[in-house]
């Protein structure tokens, strides 16, 4: 039976600055880090997104395994675990949505307007114009340049269907985010529904772990967004 840890990013920075972590999901990753040493978990393969985010989750976490002199016999990076980019998503999509309903239009503006004002709460709660954005996109109701919903979940089901050969006694570790960890929680139950997986996405704690296995191959969610490092309740957050 191999294991799979699937680690998602600390805190991210804030909407108009997203792909780096932020001073408390340093935090975080540190204390994911120190988790991962006291339990003595050593990898025999560490892959990390390529995203900024992920790359400074995994270099928190390894600092923390050097130190505890448990290196992983192996570290390569796969942009192939990436999250899908919502920036992209909302620039496509936005303002084809603002320009057929004037309820969003407004939501929109207003968003846009606590960004440029510097209300901090805007940067970490999921609006409105957030769910608009992304139903539209899943449902391919309007025409977006880059990923669809369809070929990011494909992507990162392929990206994870090298685990199906690993020897049985192997243990992986990959840093992602909340929504490739998600396809993976539902691909157990043999679910692509786009439902399934957001509502598991938007459970996710930051710094959060997930453990799956392959078992004949058969795929086992053993565990699903556990935070035993996030002690005090300031740790856990969601965006």
């Amino acid at each position: 039976m191999s294991t799979i840890y699937l680690f998602r990013h600390g805190q991210a920075g804030l909407r108009d600055d997203y792909d780096r972590l932020s001073e408390l999901g340093h935090e975080q990753a540190r204390r994911l880090g120190a988790w991962i040493s006291a339990e003595r978990l050593q990898f025999d393969q560490v892959i990390i997104g390529g995203l900024r985010r992920q790359r400074e989750t995994a270099e928190a976490a390894l600092a923390a395994l050097h130190e505890a002199g448990l290196p992983p016999a192996e570290v390569r990076h796969d942009s192939s675990w990436n999250e899908f980019d919502l920036d992209v998503v909302y620039d496509g999509i936005a303002p084809q949505i603002a320009a057929a309903d004037a309820e969003f239009r407004a939501e929109l503006e207003e968003q846009l307007r606590m960004i440029q004002a510097g209300d901090g709460a805007i940067h970490r709660k999921w609006t409105r114009a957030d769910t608009a954005v992304m139903r539209a996109w899943i449902e391919d109701a309007y025409p977006c340049p880059g990923e669809s919903w369809g070929g990011f979940v494909d992507r990162i089901r392929a990206a994870g269907e090298e685990f199906r050969r690993l020897p049985h006694d192997a243990r992986v570790a990959v840093f992602t985010s909340a929504t490739p960890i998600s396809i993976w929680g539902a691909a157990a139950f043999d679910s692509r529904n786009p439902t399934h997986i957001m509502k598991l996405a938007a459970s996710a704690v930051n710094s959060s772990i997930t453990v799956m296995h392959w078992r004949q191959d058969e795929l086992f969610l053993a565990l699903f967004n556990a935070a035993p490092h996030l002690t005090e309740p300031r740790l856990r957050t969601f965006r």
